[in-house]
């Protein structure tokens, strides 16, 4: 696909082995719509203290498209996105496809060279931002050429200097755009989707979907033995027929995760509801899914869903609606289950397996302390010469790359070399995604996710995935929270240390930690040594911070009284 301004990466050669759909239909802008126009009255987005109706969404992000459209903003360019949760992101995402450009999400984390990379590889070139976001983007703006045009959004949060990126406000630009002639973008199905990723192992990616394929692969929501949405038209008639369902979503709109829950919710016509603070309270979080009525909440993995609970259970906080908590990005363990199930017996524990470039592929099975996911029929675990493993390969120590096929990314944005890699073809010319994670096959064909491979470590010459390591020690009653890194060891190579934030008043001795491991595992995974921390440092999206880790470790971060809080 060739995208105006900049130099295109889409791979070469035969399509992806999926239908080829009517490059008209479930175009992104058009689904919701096509479910405005079936629900207008329906609440799409609470967000702090606002209220978007369907009917509202849909009229102010035609007003930012209009805006856009005036400015000079082109089909198939670039629009960043900078900015926390809040329901302008929503109306941004979707007033930048209602222009026939293309939105890209931005970390609000970010330093200003990862913030200048982002902005520069990506071609962007408008960029809708939180003002005091801003300082560190004028830090970089003179090497930003083709960025031409800003929009700020008022957060009321200090400037730093030097100041904010002189800009427009976004207000302004809405209130001056309803005399503005309606962009003649049309919705398609093969129009570009675009998922920066990453940043842990190098600089961030650009991930290429089409509309329909990201919609497919992570956006539909369908209930047990629905058929799949046709049309924009069967998305409007699915939404009348739902039920009410208000989804918390915690995860930052900017990551896979709470994007891709809010967009799901909003094509399927119930509601989201946004947590706007900038850091993560449990009880405040806690507090807004009880006065809002929350049937489910969003979260990232333990960082998000221990403390969260550990409020509901100190009263104080109904919640009579919630009744499942879905977490994306790193499953649950044991331990944090039982902290839920404690405060509501019943209520549902869904995990899910995915990616940016594989999009959803499949859901937690329940376990003692396992990382088995039931998958869909387009996700295996390929050996070394791409053919999937057969169920039983478990028993037999088989273990290989989780992939996907069907419904892919294009490619990686500017990137052909890392898009070939990433997505290679079968001796079939069957073409895969590589998830980055290996995995073996059990007998009933579930998959048992054993960690990335670019963390395993390699002692004595025995691999040991960190992942499978970090859930066998926090199902232990004093850990909170961990990470498993490598550290050098002169006779192995590579030493299984553990980063360790014990449970508040407790002091679990590396003895009692090292016995608990060597019920659950092979005596080679049993961490060597260990570090210990008051809370472990996470990623913005709660996902662990293995830099940091491996530092604390090698003794090069001081490890005692040292951490970063969980979460947000």
């Amino acid at each position: 696909m060739t995208e105006t301004g900049h130099r295109a990466a889409a791979p070469s050669g035969p399509a992806p082995a999926s239908p080829a759909p009517d490059p008209r239909g479930l175009g992104l802008p058009g689904l919701l719509s096509a479910v405005a126009a079936a629900v207008p009255e329906r609440t799409a987005v609470a967000a702090g203290g606002r209220r978007l109706s369907y009917a509202g969404l849909e009229r102010r992000a035609g007003l930012l498209a209009r805006h856009l459209a005036a400015a000079g903003v082109r089909p198939g360019e670039h629009v960043a996105l900078l900015s926390y949760n809040r329901a302008e992101w929503l109306e941004s995402f979707f007033g930048v496809l209602r222009a026939g450009a293309v939105p890209v999400n931005v970390n609000y984390r970010y330093i200003a060279e990862e913030l200048r990379y982002v902005l520069d590889d990506s071609g962007a070139v408008a960029l809708i931002a939180e003002r005091s976001l801003t300082p560190a983007v004028a830090g970089v703006r003179d090497r930003l050429p083709r960025l031409r045009h800003v929009l700020l959004l008022d957060d009321g949060a200090p400037c730093p200097e030097p100041g904010p990126l002189p800009g427009t406000g976004y207000e302004e630009a809405l209130a001056g755009a309803a005399e503005l002639p309606e962009p003649a973008a049309e919705s398609r199905g093969d129009a570009l989707y675009l998922l920066y990723t990453g940043g842990t192992t190098g600089f961030p990616k650009g991930v290429m979907w089409r509309q329909e394929d990201i919609f497919r692969a992570a956006l539909e929501r369908r209930g047990p033995g629905d058929p799949r949405i046709r049309s924009a038209a069967d998305a409007g008639e699915r939404a009348l027929a739902c039920s009410a369902h208000r989804m918390l979503v915690l995860g930052p709109l900017m990551h896979a995760a709470g994007q891709w829950n809010a967009l799901g919710m909003l094509f399927s016509g119930k509601t989201v509801l946004l947590n706007t603070d900038r850091v993560f309270d449990a009880d405040r979080v806690a507090a807004l899914a009880d006065r809002e009525g929350a049937h489910s909440v969003q979260l990232v993995g333990d960082a998000m869903a221990r403390p969260l609970a550990q409020a509901l259970l100190a009263g104080g906080y109904a919640c009579a609606g919630l009744r499942t908590v879905a977490s994306g990005g790193t499953p649950l363990t044991p331990a944090v289950r039982a902290l839920w199930r404690t405060w509501r017996p019943g209520i549902a524990l869904r995990d899910s397996y995915g990616g940016s470039e594989t999009g959803v592929c499949g859901a937690a099975a329940e376990g003692p302390g396992e990382r088995r996911f039931a998958m869909g029929a387009s996700v295996s675990v390929l050996d070394e010469r791409m053919r999937p493993l057969p169920p039983g390969s478990e028993a037999a120590g088989r273990i290989g790359r989780i992939a996907r096929t069907g419904r892919i990314p294009l490619g990686y944005l500017n990137d052909p070399d890392r898009t070939e890699r990433t997505f290679p073809r079968d001796p079939d010319g069957r073409r895969w995604v590589m998830s980055g994670d290996y995995g073996t096959v059990a007998e009933d064909g579930s998959i048992v996710l054993l960690g990335r491979g670019s963390a395993v470590i390699n002692t004595g010459g025995e691999k040991v995935y960190p992942e499978e390591v970090e859930s066998v020690l926090k199902a232990h009653p004093d850990v909170a929270d961990t990470i498993v890194v490598p550290s050098p060891d002169e006779l192995l190579g590579q030493r299984v240390t553990a980063v360790i934030a014990p449970v508040p008043g407790r002091s679990p001795s590396p003895e009692r930690l090292r016995e608990h491991c060597r019920t659950r595992l092979a005596g080679f995974k049993v961490p060597r040594a260990f570090r210990v921390v008051d809370r472990v440092r996470r990623t913005a999206v709660g996902k662990q911070d293995y830099r940091w880790a491996a530092a604390v470790a090698r003794g090069a971060a001081p490890a005692a009284r040292e951490g970063a809080p969980a979460g947000r």
